[in-house]
């Protein structure tokens, strides 16, 4: 499990807020009711536990909350950040439309740093092949049409652990 803290906005978390996040930071109890797990740790109904992240959800301090598969062990050993070189008119929706794709695991913009890197939208891919990681920016490319002027893919070398926001546990003297 992901959960992302949200940066438009400082937000004030409840204790009850703040221990349900400290309880999943390493992921939610993997068992048939996570909900009633995490509530008989923190003395909270299930459904007061599910009422508190979907409140956290809505008001964006928790951007989401998902599995995070390791890629890897499923098979995919090629991971490849698409990057693109798209007409800054039309990135929002040309954006949007390569996000959606179902490959895409995530997709964002990015500012350019003229005149060393031109790219502002990046679509992360993963295959079983590198002839499969290009096939599929190939059709990225198709989506992006004339409104991209170049891309290039760049492969992991190295698995890195992912994480969120990590909160410390609170003491007297903090």
């Amino acid at each position: 499990m992901s959960t992302s803290i949200s940066k438009s906005e400082p937000a004030t978390l409840s204790e009850q807020d703040r221990a349900l996040i400290l309880a999943t930071q390493n992921g939610l109890p993997l068992v048939p009711d996570p909900w009633g797990e995490l509530g008989e740790q923190l003395n909270m109904s299930a459904d007061q536990v599910l009422e508190r992240f979907q409140a956290m959800q809505e008001s964006g301090v928790i951007r989401r909350v998902a599995a995070v598969p390791n890629h890897y062990r499923l098979g995919y050993q090629f991971n490849g950040m698409t990057v693109w070189d798209v007409a800054d008119d039309a990135i929002a929706e040309l954006g949007e439309r390569v996000g959606e794709l179902p490959f895409v695991s995530h997709c964002y913009r990015r500012p350019r740093h003229l005149p060393y890197w031109s790219y502002n939208l990046f679509a992360m891919v993963h295959g079983t092949s590198r002839d499969e990681v290009e096939n599929k920016a190939g059709k990225i490319a198709d989506v992006l049409g004339e409104a991209c002027s170049g891309h290039t893919i760049l492969y992991s070398s190295a698995i890195l652990k992912k994480t969120g926001l990590r909160l410390r546990k609170q003491t007297d003297k903090n």
